[in-house]
C-alpha cells in the first residue's frame, strides 16, 4: 500500500459542486483529479494552464455572474442609495465613458 499526504483546501460550494458534477461524468474522483493536476504542476514546473490578467477592468458581465454574486452588487448599490452616495444619470454616462469607453 503507498502512503499519502492529506491535502486540505477551501473552496465555495458551488465551484466544488460545479466540479464534482463535470469529475462524475468524467468518472474521476476529486481527490484524483487534484493528484492529475498536482502531478502536472510537477511535470511543468509550474501551473498548467495560463494565468493572465485582463487587458483592463472591465465590469462583470451579469451572465458570468454567480447569484451571490449578483447580491452582493445589488446590496453595494442600496448601501449607496442609503447613505446617499448618489450620482446624476449624466456623470454615470460620463464616467463610464471615461473609465470604460462604454
Amino acid at each position: 500500500m503507498s502512503r499519502t499526504a492529506n491535502v486540505f483546501v477551501r473552496v465555495e460550494p458551488e465551484i466544488k459542486e460545479g466540479a464534482e458534477k463535470v469529475l462524475g461524468e468524467l468518472g474521476i474522483s476529486m481527490s484524483s483529479a487534484v493528484e492529475m493536476f498536482l502531478r502536472q504542476v510537477i511535470a511543468q514546473r509550474g501551473i498548467p494552464f495560463d494565468l493572465k490578467l485582463p487587458e483592463r477592468d472591465l465590469p462583470l458581465a451579469f451572465g458570468a455572474m454567480t447569484q451571490e454574486e449578483i447580491n452582493r452588487e445589488l446590496k453595494k448599490g442600496l448601501d449607496d442609495v442609503d447613505s446617499g452616495n448618489l450620482i446624476s444619470s449624466e456623470e454615470l454616462k460620463a464616467k463610464l465613458k471615461q473609465e470604460y469607453g462604454v
